[in-house]
């Protein structure tokens, strides 16, 4: 019998959506505010789900600790009051959307996870909207 168990996490981070092959009134169009130069924030809310069986000897599917221990390591450390245009290199190359934020997340704590077990990010990037990665 499988369970998710999950965490929830923030940080708070600066981007500025923009394609560079683009000229200046192309990327107001798709990105609007988000394509301002100057960057601008968001209060991001993190879910990280981890699907699995339910280990026998301690009842856990994963030690919530230990979960809590990887999102503060691999995600806030990494992405909390960063520019993440600037400051992470996941995003020199990479417009940080939040599907792709959401992304980067999965990529950083996949190799933390037990490979039977499957990992879900759920990123907001305000109440409303929000992205869900599943590998």
């Amino acid at each position: 019998m499988k369970v998710k168990v999950s965490r929830k996490a923030h940080f708070n981070a600066a981007h500025r959506l923009y394609n560079p092959d683009w000229d200046m009134e192309k990327n107001d169009a798709i990105f609007g505010l988000c394509n301002n130069p100057n960057y601008h924030g968001h209060n991001y809310e993190l879910i990280v789900g981890v699907t699995g069986e339910i280990d026998p000897e301690t009842g856990f599917v994963m030690d919530m600790k230990v979960l809590k221990s990887l999102i503060k390591k691999e995600v806030e450390m990494a992405l909390d009051h960063k520019n993440l245009n600037v400051e992470v290199p996941e995003f020199k190359n990479v417009n940080p959307t939040a599907e792709n934020i959401a992304i980067v997340i999965w990529q950083k704590l996949r190799p933390f996870i037990k490979q039977e077990h499957e990992l879900e990010i759920t990123l907001y990037e305000t109440p409303r909207n929000f992205v869900t990665f599943s590998g």
